[in-house]
Order: C-alpha cells, then sequence, then structure tokens
C-alpha cells in the first residue's frame, strides 16, 4: 500500500517539510514554519467510534485571522458519495487547527476525507477507519512510543504508514521532546530540525515545536493514513512530570500550572484527541481499549532514590523506604478519579480483551549486581552512580526506576486487583522506557495479566551507554534479575509494536527497524509473544 499523501501540496504548503528545516539558513527555514499559509501540516483522525471520527488538520488563510473551513468523508477514495461532513471556525486562538468531529458513519469501515478551504482549496486527502460492533474476528493497532526529532529519522512511522494490516494507531506518549538544541539529541545533523532552538517554556514555543515535528512525511503519512489515539507521557510537558511540577521545570522558568496547561492545550490542537482527559474505545466484542492520562492529571510527586543514597547508611535508608514510604496508598498515577472510572469501565467491559494504555512500564526491573560490568570503564560517574543506585535499590527489594509503576506498588496493586475482580484479559501497552519489554503481571501470587512494553522510535535506548556490551547479556542479566516478571527484553532497537487481537490470542511483535540515521523501510528480524484468553501469561509466538 503506498503512502496516501498529496507531495505537490506538502512542497507547496508545509515549507519542504524537515528537509527543508535542514537547509541553509534554517533560521529562516523557521520563519517561513511560522509563516506558512493554506493547509501547512496534511491531515489527521483520531477517537474513532462505531459511528464517528475526528478529523483534523491546519489551515491559515493570507490574513493570519478567522477562516471557515468544511470537511467531506466519503466511503470511496474519489468522493462521488459523500456520507458526511462539517464545518468550524479556526484562527489564531487555536493556532489555526481544525477538529471537526463527524457523526452518523457506518461501522467497520474504511472512509477517505478531505478539507476544503474558504477559497475552495482542497487539502491533502486522508483515510479513516471507524470501529467495528458485533462480532469481530480480528483488529490490529500499531503502538509508537518516544519519537526524538534530535536523534533521528521517524523510520517507524513510514514503515507502519506503508503497512495494509493496521486498523488503528496508539502513541504511548513523548510524541515531542521539549529540550533545546545540545540538550538531549543525537548531534548537530538532527538537531538542527528542533525548532525553537532553546528549551520550550511558552504557548508559542511548544506550537513550533509541535509544528516542526509535524512538518516530517513520515509522520504526515502515518496520520493521514490511520485514525490515532494519542496519550501523553512527560516530554510533551517536560521531563518526569507530575501534577504538581517535573524534574526539567526550573524556579527560573515561570509558573509551572502555566507551562503545563500551555503544553496540554497545544498538544490538544496538534493531535486528533478529544478534551476529555481518559475514555475508552469499544471494538466489537473483541476488546476494549482505554485511554489513561498517567503524568498530568493526578500523578503524585514521585520519590527519588537518589534522596536515600545520600543517607550515612543508604542500605538501611533503602529498607525503611521499602517497608514505609513505598507502600503509601496515597500515591497515585492516576488520581482516584480517574482510577474509579477504569475500574468501573473494566467492569462492564463487553469485549474478550481488556487493553489498557500507560505512558510507562507496569512491570518491575531489577538491577543485577554485575550490571557495572555493562558499560565501559571510561564511562561517565554520572552513568555509575545510576547503576549503583539502581544495585542497591535492586538489593533493599526496590525496582530501579520510581518514576514509572515501580514508584507506585500501592496503585498498582488497586488496578491489577480489579480486573481479579472482574476476571478481565488484561493487556497493558506502555512506552517511556525507548526499550522493549514483555512482562507478567501478577498480583497476591497469581496472574493477573501481561504487558507489552514499546521500544522507541528514535531516542536511544540501553545501547546509548553499553557501548561494546553484547545486547543479548544484558537481556539474560534483566531477565534474570528481575524474574518474577520479566520475561523478555531487547535493550538496543528501534521500531515500534504491532498488537494483533483475536478470539484465540493477543499476539505482539516488536518490529526492529534497521536504522534511524537515514531515511530508510529495511528491518532486522522481530520479535513475538502472545497471551491466550484465560491463561493471563505470556508464551512464544
Amino acid at each position: 500500500m503506498s503512502f496516501i499523501i498529496n507531495r505537490r501540496a506538502l512542497l507547496a504548503t508545509a515549507g519542504f517539510g524537515i528537509g527543508g528545516l535542514m537547509l541553509p539558513g534554517g533560521a529562516l527555514m523557521a520563519q517561513a514554519l511560522l509563516g506558512l499559509t493554506g493547509f501547512t501540516h496534511n491531515v489527521a483522525s483520531g477517537e474513532p467510534s462505531a459511528d464517528s471520527v475526528l478529523l483534523w488538520t491546519r489551515y491559515v488563510n493570507p490574513t493570519g485571522g478567522p477562516s471557515k473551513v468544511r470537511v467531506e468523508i466519503s466511503e470511496s477514495q474519489d468522493f462521488v458519495k459523500i456520507a458526511g461532513g462539517g464545518q468550524m471556525v479556526t484562527g489564531p486562538w487555536r493556532d489555526h487547527t481544525v477538529k471537526i468531529t463527524v457523526d452518523n458513519l457506518a461501522p467497520g469501515k474504511w472512509h477517505w476525507f478531505r478539507f476544503i478551504a474558504p477559497d475552495g482549496t482542497i487539502s491533502p486527502v486522508g483515510r479513516t477507519k471507524t470501529l467495528p460492533v458485533g462480532k469481530t474476528a480480528k483488529f490490529n493497532i500499531a503502538i509508537f512510543s518516544c519519537s526524538n526529532l534530535g536523534f533521528g529519522e521517524f523510520n517507524a512511522y513510514g514503515h507502519a504508514a506503508a503497512r495494509d494490516d493496521i486498523d488503528l494507531v496508539l502513541h504511548m506518549g513523548d510524541y515531542i521532546y521539549e529540550y533545546g538544541r545540545g540538550g538531549y539529541d543525537g548531534g548537530a545533523k538532527f538537531a538542527a530540525r528542533i525548532f525553537p532552538s532553546d528549551e520550550i517554556l511558552t504557548l508559542a514555543d511548544y506550537r513550533l515545536r509541535y509544528a516542526s515535528y509535524r512538518a516530517d512525511k513520515q509522520l504526515q503519512a502515518l496520520h493521514a493514513n490511520f485514525p490515532m489515539v494519542p496519550s501523553t507521557d512527560d516530554h510533551e510537558g517536560t521531563n518526569d512530570m507530575w501534577e504538581g511540577g517535573a524534574q526539567n521545570h526550573q524556579a527560573d522558568e515561570g509558573d509551572w500550572t502555566n507551562r503545563k496547561n500551555a503544553a496540554m492545550q497545544v498538544w490538544r490542537e496538534w493531535l486528533p484527541v478529544g478534551e476529555t482527559p481518559w475514555k475508552e474505545y469499544p471494538i466489537g466484542d473483541l476488546a476494549t481499549y482505554y485511554r489513561t492520562d498517567t503524568r498530568a492529571v493526578g500523578r503524585s510527586r514521585p520519590y527519588e532514590a537518589s534522596d536515600y543514597m545520600r543517607a550515612a547508611d543508604p542500605a538501611k535508608a533503602l529498607s525503611e523506604f521499602r517497608q514505609t514510604d513505598w507502600l503509601d496508598p496515597s500515591m497515585t498515577m492516576m488520581g482516584t478519579e480517574q482510577e474509579s472510572w477504569l475500574y468501573k469501565a473494566i467492569g462492564r467491559n463487553q469485549g474478550l480483551w481488556a487493553v489498557v494504555g500507560s505512558g510507562t512500564n507496569m512491570g518491575y526491573n531489577y538491577t543485577p549486581e554485575d550490571a557495572l560490568n555493562w558499560f565501559p570503564a571510561n564511562a561517565p560517574d554520572r552513568t555509575k552512580n545510576f547503576v549503583r543506585q539502581g544495585i542497591a535499590t535492586a538489593k533493599a527489594g526496590l525496582p530501579y526506576n520510581l518514576d514509572n509503576w515501580g514508584g507506585y506498588p500501592a496503585a498498582r496493586s488497586r488496578l491489577l486487583a480489579a480486573v481479579q475482580r472482574n476476571d478481565a484479559n488484561l493487556v497493558v501497552v506502555t512506552g517511556d522506557s525507548h526499550n522493549a519489554w514483555a512482562y507478567d503481571l501478577p498480583e497476591g501470587g497469581k496472574p493477573a495479566g501481561v504487558e507489552f512494553g514499546g521500544h522507541s522510535v528514535s531516542s536511544p535506548g540501553f545501547e546509548s551507554a553499553t557501548q561494546g556490551t553484547d545486547p543479548a547479556v544484558i537481556a539474560r542479566g534483566l531477565v534474570e534479575g528481575s524474574k518474577q516478571e520479566l520475561r523478555w527484553v531487547d535493550t538496543s532497537n528501534r521500531g515500534y509494536m504491532h498488537l494483533s487481537l483475536t478470539q484465540q490470542a493477543a499476539t505482539n511483535e516488536w518490529v526492529f527497524m534497521q536504522s534511524v540515521k537515514d531515511v530508510s523501510m529495511e528491518t532486522k528480524t522481530s520479535h513475538r509473544m502472545k497471551v491466550r484468553p484465560g491463561r493471563k501469561v505470556l508464551e512464544s509466538a
């Protein structure tokens, strides 16, 4: 299947894409990006239901003022018969983005859509799909996370965009990164594409950052071909974001609430997502997908293991923490309102599978004692100290990452216990870590579900710090050290997941791209695992 993308319109209205931003005079290209008119960033769709879908584009008229934009949707690519449409007024108050929900569509069908400007100009054509109703034999989902423009090409997006076996796309977060050039990127070659050049703090900053990311042709092709349900992790705001602050927000960077509100406003402007922070998506009698917010809405401030490492007796301090504050039931990833919604929604699920999306890993990882051997002798002290911290926390019975569900054990137990009470077939899909994981998720000594943890589109994984160490050695060490839950891991590849749901199994494939250093659709050998209904533990596939 070829990309559904009008390349002539793209070249005319999208500032020559990311390639143009890399030309000499990149600052001028940034100004051009801000000054684009017409349909500037192709089209997208999201929020699918059985009879409706949200359609997205961005249209700037030559005056920069308000514009009334229409949309048409059809069950055929030639638009001979229009199945529905709508219109809205956009303008600078919403960065000229257009989001129109169209109702009364046929369930489980592909639809084509296009926008029409006030002057009659027509946007590129997009394709979307409504969710099925009733008996559903199969449903395929592509799952992405951690797409850092400064580290390489978005080949995972392009590869998926060309497939003909995807019904829905999920993005688990870190759709953008907030850092300035040189803050967290792969060097000048790719950092030159990041606009603005400094860390983003304001409404205008976030808008320009999304504009630069959304100029990428491979990302545009993915959005134009499939409906996407995105959720946030931390970098949509800033690193290690929680309800009341973030690791990467300092006092001299302004009020945190203002920055968070600006970030979330722009996320909703630029992505095909609705206004509610969480939502369920029924997929016939086969499954329900639950979109959650595990960052901005109700997450408690995470504990820092480094605080205990500074104690006079770190081992004692970590042991006491393990028995007290770590178990605090008030620590929550989602807030009690969202927790209540999720438990009740899983209880009324009519589908076979309950697929829960979470920004971060739910399974626990523990650092083995020999982990320092994975790193070169000249590794930075910061890296070595982080590994020593992980070894110390493991000896105290603590997972090494307290920023994911490893720092919120009571909240995790509440969720898994609710799943067990309803005898649901739980599949958790996650992102954030940049690496690929497969976990069994037990609760109270009994299986509760499984997790498929997604690797990144372009952000580096363990391999960036463990140069020269065979990834298979690292994988064996992690699995052995975390054998209570971890069943498989890959720490050296970029790509995406392809989850196939049937009545017989939920089968996940980790697709590994050959490289992100140049535009390429080449892949490596993938890995597959599955879970069968009622089993609630992972098997090879």
